[in-house]
């Protein structure tokens, strides 16, 4: 997939798992690399379990990459938290 693909597919996945985490999106960048990152740990994870990773940009690799988005989201906003709290 090309660079002009994952930037796409990260943010429309990094947009969708913001608002399903948090309600509003983290910012455009943030967005973008969050679901780029999730992206990858989508497919990781869903190769892990014998599904097929992202395989371009289509709609089962844009669920994959929510999917990771997410759990990224997740992880990312306990370290965040944990931070604020200090």
């Amino acid at each position: 997939m090309s660079i002009i693909g994952w930037l796409i597919l990260g943010l429309i996945a990094g947009f969708i798992a913001s608002k399903i985490v948090n309600k509003s999106g983290e910012g455009v960048i943030l967005d973008i690399v969050l679901g780029i990152v999730g992206a990858v740990v989508g497919g990781f994870l869903f190769s892990l379990v014998g599904a097929a990773p992202v395989t371009g940009l289509n709609i089962y690799s844009m669920i994959v990459a929510v999917i990771g988005a997410i759990v990224v989201l997740v992880i990312y906003h306990a370290i965040v938290g944990r931070r604020a709290l200090r």
